[in-house]
């Protein structure tokens, strides 16, 4: 082939290999391909028409915007009241060499959550976050760490008294709402420090009332809530749409079950504001109280109700109407009577079976303790002593 030719030929070529790579290249812009280039089409731009506008304005959806707001705000007032709960817990454990025979010391940390309920920094938390620590830190919604004392706790409703060791005066707190108002249903919010998320809130409602579950060697009654509760939710708030406590959240339900099923339980509020009531005033007047290792004490009550005397001079008072006392139990050796209403414990007035309960229970077993009660419209005194909670009794 003449060398003019063979020149040709190989610009030929490189010609087509250069208008085949661009029409690959040039290919991937939709709409463009081979056949546009041999036709001398130019390539156009990619179009790219972004909204400028929601699919729906404000307007469209008007309580569904004031709905979501309202849940901003609720949740902005409670989660600076709420706080994560560290503990340390010290255990010794007997080890051998097989020529030696010591103790060995393992510390193990625990996580839970917890309320501020004053302003002074009072923690109300979950007995079992804290039982057996040594050491008790809380850390609060500014991230801000401080050490906590344990005041006192009812191993048997689950409830504990925390104080954070602090000067400070101005401690966000909640306050507790009335859990016998409480109905199924209604919208409530789980906050707390679930696996160490700290802050975290999560929203649900009102499963069930009065479901009785046994915790602690004893049988309660529990709010249920489809709230997604987790490990290191216990001790943290159960908010209603006020931001009010209506709940300690406790536990998940069991049966080899670790995490959340939608099926979660809480301590109701006016057990838990009875809890803290108690301890406060055993502490202020020097009362003997339980001191954070017992089970608490025991009368032996079938069945107790809150009700309102019915006649006589104390007509409108309200107390504790009791039922039959348990044969063999400190109740029936102090000579109750069915129908009987208790007024007061060791002088303090008593309105509400959470009040007596959590009163009994916070009195070391063995106490004597001194009831003013009402039989047949005419007032009367009942000495008693306590005695150890049995495994299927929590009063």
């Amino acid at each position: 082939m003449p060398h003019h030719l063979r020149r040709a030929s190989l610009a030929l070529l490189t010609l087509a290999f250069a208008a085949l790579l661009f029409a690959f290249v040039r290919n991937r812009q939709a709409g463009y391909g081979v056949l546009d280039l041999l036709q001398g089409q130019s390539p156009s731009q990619e179009n790219f028409t972004a909204p400028v506008a929601p699919r729906l304005a404000a307007s469209d959806v008007p309580s569904l915007i004031a709905l979501d707001e309202q849940y901003a705000r609720l949740v902005d007032a409670v989660l600076p009241a709420t706080v994560r709960v560290d503990t340390l817990t010290a255990q010794k454990r007997l080890v051998t060499d097989g020529y030696r025979i010591g103790y060995q010391t393992n510390v193990t940390p625990g996580l839970g959550s917890g309320v501020i309920i004053s302003a002074e920094g009072h923690v109300v938390t979950n007995y079992h976050v804290i039982k057996g620590a040594q050491k008790v830190t809380v850390m609060t919604h500014d991230q801000v760490e401080y050490t906590a004392r344990v005041i006192d706790a009812s191993e048997v409703r689950d409830i504990a008294l925390l104080k954070i060791e602090s000067e400070r005066t101005n401690f966000p707190a909640l306050t507790f709402g009335d859990s016998n108002k409480v109905r199924t249903g209604q919208i409530v919010f789980a906050v707390g420090n679930p696996f160490g998320l700290s802050g975290t809130v999560t929203q649900g409602i009102i499963s069930a009332r009065d479901r009785v579950q046994k915790s602690n060697e004893s049988t309660l009654d529990f709010l249920q809530t489809d709230t997604v509760i987790n490990p290191g939710n216990s001790g943290g708030p159960l908010i209603n749409v006020r931001g009010e406590i209506i709940g300690i959240n406790t536990m998940i339900f069991g049966r080899d079950v670790s995490t959340w099923q939608g099926v979660g339980f809480a301590v109701p509020s006016n057990t838990a504001k009875s809890v803290v009531e108690t301890i406060k005033y055993m502490h202020a007047n020097d009362q003997s109280v339980k001191r954070k290792t017992s089970k608490g004490g025991y009368l032996g009550f079938a069945d107790m109700e809150t009700q309102r005397i019915p006649q006589g001079d104390g007509l409108g008072k309200m107390g504790v109407r009791i039922g039959l006392p348990i044969p063999g139990s400190p109740a029936a050796n102090a000579e109750f009577k069915p129908g009987d209403i208790i007024t007061k414990f060791n002088g303090r007035f008593v309105r509400t079976v959470e009040e007596l309960r959590a009163l009994i229970q916070l009195t070391a077993p063995g106490s004597k303790v001194i009831m003013e009660v009402w039989r047949n419209g005419e007032e009367g005194t009942i000495d008693a002593v306590l005695g150890e909670v049995p495994a299927e009794s929590g009063s």
